[in-house]
């Protein structure tokens, strides 16, 4: 076999002739592996979220097979295991809370096994920044391959999406517009593939990333599931996988800082999920580079939305990809001078060599930037006395004339007092409220859930109000919508301001200004800031308890300040 420059990990367990030598080689061959695969060629770790409890990726051993053909086509070895596995869709009270749990199993099974270089196999939202989290504190060859989105759903004769029709159709319900059965119908409707949200939600986004950020393939981002095409990207992979480890390309080569501009506009680009936020940053941090929340709104504040899907827009991803998926994005950005051409990509050319040829075959999907689907997009960084380090808000998902609104607070201390009062008809509140959610942050909640977007009381749904403004600490679904200020640092739960924020209360939002203000004078906020209590711990053993102690706030990724950085991908003592 051709040797790498660097040689490789699996040789300190696969080249040794002595007790422990047999052990590794001899349980191996009882799968019916043959003496020759131990002779030098790189071993693959297919790193497999396949799970019934995540319906996004029901269909990843399929995926996880075209992966493994691929490896075997260049030489390689491959040996598929499984990780935890993160559905947004099933776990409660959010698969946030265990973003970085699954990220620790990704780490230390990639570093205490035989393997090196490893593939990736990943689609609902909170699997593909658990995996790429745990992939770069070892800093191997890696590449990722998403599961791809679900086709269209159609109910009654229009196109309905994933987590967006969700919402409104949840809200038609409770304001008795449509009945239980209808409910019923547009549920199977919906999601009638393999695959993750439809939608621009989280899961897409995050797919667009991995394709921006270079660790992807081209074309990773928007081929649907079940496209026959999604299985020649994932055999093409475990092919290029091989030769990333023969030329020693490891994880930090690709994430650069230049990767992650390139993601932050391509964010904005796309009308991309505001959680993409929480898990950059979060990403950064494992790899040492410099990324904060005010590049967020430096880099995006230009940059227009150019892709007319749903939740800001009318389309679907496979629309999406149809008209040429996020090469045809990238390829305006870069024509402009917003993109790093010149950035290496998994696939061993440049961003720019990629998308050369790109073509928009769509432009009513993907519009053009003098043309743009929506003006200056990108995520907006809020501050003031109520977020000190910072507040999100979408504007492509707001509502224009509520960027600048000053209105009276309706404070719920927590979700269950939320669930409690909301379908009150006597709830003090009107088209002019501002929405405030507490404890509901990282350490809140806990898990920092996805309820930021509030649902609307009944009484004003029927009076056709359809959005207000919301504030809180805590996340929404990348596939929902609405004049929504979210991740407000530092959160309620440790003392943050928003905790002192009383009904009543005037608050003021300036998206344009980049401004978010309780208008509460300082010398009563001292006096709440005193009577203040910290709310009782959710945990007192077992993971939460971890998470509870160590989880840093939104601006900093809310991940767990001991897993900050990189260990390196040394290989294990060995004490036989």
């Amino acid at each position: 076999m051709t040797d790498s420059p660097k040689k490789l990990r699996s040789r300190a367990w696969f080249e040794r002739q002595d007790k422990m030598g047999f052990y590794y080689r001899s349980w191996l061959k009882n799968s019916g592996i043959p003496q020759d695969q131990f002779d030098g060629r790189p071993v693959i770790g297919i790193c497999n979220t396949w799970s019934e409890l995540t319906p996004c990726n029901s269909h990843f051993r399929e995926i996880a097979e075209h992966v493994r053909r691929g490896v075997l086509d260049a030489g390689g070895f491959p040996l598929e295991f499984p990780v935890l596995s993160l559905g947004e869709t099933m776990m409660r009270p959010t698969a946030m809370l265990y973003r970085n749990l699954a990220s620790m199993d990704v780490e230390e099974a990639v570093r205490a096994n035989p393997l090196d270089g490893v593939v990736l196999l990943m689609g609902c939202d909170k699997t593909t920044p658990a995996l790429l989290m745990g992939a770069a504190s070892v800093n191997l060859p890696t590449i990722g391959v998403s599961g791809g989105p679900m086709l269209r759903g159609y109910y009654e004769g229009r196109m309905v999406g994933s987590g967006t029709n969700t919402i409104s159709m949840s809200e038609q319900l409770r304001a008795g517009s449509i009945t239980l059965d209808q409910f019923h119908e547009a549920e199977a409707a919906m999601n009638r593939s393999h695959g993750h949200c439809m939608t621009m939600g989280t899961a897409s986004t995050m797919a667009c990333l991995v394709e921006a950020l270079g660790v992807g393939m081209p074309g990773n981002a928007a081929i649907p599931a079940v496209d026959a095409r999604r299985n020649v990207l994932a055999r093409e992979a475990g092919r290029r996988i091989v030769t990333m480890v023969h030329e020693d390309v490891t994880l930090d080569r690709l994430l650069t800082r230049e990767a992650f501009e390139n993601a932050i506009r391509t964010t904005a680009a796309i009308g991309g999920s505001t959680n993409a936020v929480v898990h950059l940053l979060a990403l950064a941090r494992r790899v040492g580079v410099p990324l904060t929340l005010d590049d967020w709104d430096y880099l995006g504040r230009d940059v227009h939305c150019l892709v007319n899907l749903m939740p800001s827009g009318q389309y679907l991803m496979e629309d999406f990809f149809e008209a040429g998926g996020l090469p045809a994005v990238l390829q305006q950005l870069h024509q402009r001078g917003l993109l790093h051409g010149d950035a290496p990509t998994a696939n061993g050319k440049t961003q720019a060599e990629n998308i050369g040829n790109a073509t928009n075959w769509r432009p009513e999907v993907i519009h053009s930037l003098d043309e743009p689907f929506k003006s200056d997009a990108g995520m907006a960084v809020l501050r003031g006395n109520l977020a000190p380090n910072g507040a999100i808000i979408k504007p492509s998902a707001a509502s224009p004339h509520l960027l600048r609104h000053t209105g009276r607070a309706v404070v719920f201390p927590s979700i269950e007092d939320l669930h409690a009062r909301i379908n009150d008809e006597s709830l003090e509140i009107d088209e002019n409220s501002i929405m405030v959610l507490q404890n509901c942050g990282p350490k809140g909640y806990p898990g920092m859930a996805e309820v930021g977007n509030m649902p609307l009381p009944p009484k004003l749904l029927r009076k056709g109000i359809t959005d207000l403004i919301r504030i809180s600490d805590a996340r929404m679904s990348g596939t929902a919508y609405g004049t929504v200020v979210l991740h407000v640092s530092p959160e309620a739960s440790i003392g943050g301001p928003l905790a002192l924020v009383h009904t009543g209360d005037l608050v003021r939002l300036d998206v344009p200004e980049r401004a978010l203000e309780l208008l509460v004078d300082e010398d009563e906020l001292a006096r709440r800031r005193a009577a203040w209590k910290a709310p009782e711990p959710h945990a007192d053993r077992g993971y939460v308890k971890l998470y509870l102690d160590h989880v840093t706030q939104a601006h900093e990724g809310a991940d767990l300040d001991f897993l900050v950085g990189c260990s390196g991908a040394r290989v294990p003592r060995d004490n036989h």
